[in-house]
């Protein structure tokens, strides 16, 4: 069984400030960072220091080189990466004294996917392979279509919500792990336990994750449900922190982790990615997890 991570690969340019910016402000920024980064190339990295091995698939514009060699230093197969002429998808992230982020996304690259090129990427999967998607990236709908009729395994972090989320066949979506923000987007629930009972009546073969932020974590399938709550930690940059639990999850899966303990590793791992600034470099080994007693 392999684990194919088919989405977006971001440059991060990461603003240190002491607050938000507000409307029609001007604030100076204390410091300034250009990471590695973008929901798909974050989770990837989740899943190589997790512990088990991943493909990554999706492009990269002609300033996006780093993320070939990077990618493998991380333990990432990146042999699907495939160069575009344009910019990379980039991000501009604030992040304030308290640790917390705000992000504008630029698609670039990312939005030039072509069906060609899904289908020659995912022509080295099979039935039975994990395909981990999120909303980064342009041909959803059809990556999805396309993985489900081989028999691949979808698991989609449905991040951001946008208009795309309409045209995707959402019920074949194995395994949705969301935040409350997008949980709402997509149900329109107002509580967490307003957004897992519409979730499940929409999707009742589907696995839901529904992530809360420092309120912890809740799992449901059919009648099991778990919660599992966060670990109190002081935040440095949030940035990583959801992509991180995906990743950890993820790779529970396919270990066959419990999901009681499955939950409490991820959680974990997430707690530690905010003590350290930046997306990718902030994401722990699962050997630092393990040594994690808080």
């Amino acid at each position: 069984m392999k684990i194919l991570d088919f989405g977006s690969l971001n440059l991060d340019y990461v603003y240190s400030l002491d607050h938000m910016v507000k409307e029609g402000e001007t604030i100076l920024a204390s410091d300034v960072k250009i990471n590695l980064g973008g929901k798909g190339f974050n989770q990837a990295v989740a899943l190589a220091r997790a512990g088990v091995p991943v493909y990554m698939a999706g492009l990269v514009g002609e300033e996006g080189l780093d993320f070939y060699d990077k990618g493998q230093e991380f333990g990432i197969d990146t042999r699907h990466i495939k160069t575009v002429t344009g910019r990379c998808g980039h991000t501009i992230i604030q992040v304030d004294k308290e640790g917390n982020n705000s992000i504008i996304l630029y698609g670039g690259a990312n939005q030039k996917n072509s069906r060609d090129y899904v289908d020659k990427v995912l022509a080295d999967f099979d039935a039975g392979d994990i395909l981990v998607l999120q909303n980064e990236i342009n041909e959803l709908p059809y990556i999805i279509d396309s993985a489900f009729a081989k028999g691949m395994t979808i698991v989609l972090n449905p991040s951001p919500v946008g208009r795309i989320m309409e045209e995707c066949d959402l019920g074949k979506v194995a395994v949705f792990i969301l935040n409350e923000t997008e949980g709402q987007q997509i149900t329109g629930g107002t509580t967490p336990t307003a957004i897992v009972s519409a979730m499940d009546a929409s999707f009742a073969n589907a696995k839901i994750v529904l992530t809360l932020g420092k309120s912890g974590a809740i799992y449901h399938h059919g009648d099991e449900e778990y919660y599992q709550a966060a670990f109190d930690v002081e935040a440095v940059d949030t940035t990583a922190a959801g992509d991180t639990f995906t990743g950890f999850f993820v790779a529970g899966l396919l270990k066959k982790i419990p999901v009681k303990d499955n939950l409490a590793i991820s959680a974990k791992a997430a707690a530690l990615a905010v003590t350290k600034d930046g997306a990718a470099a902030s994401i722990p080994f699962m050997s630092e997890v393990e040594l994690f007693n808080p």
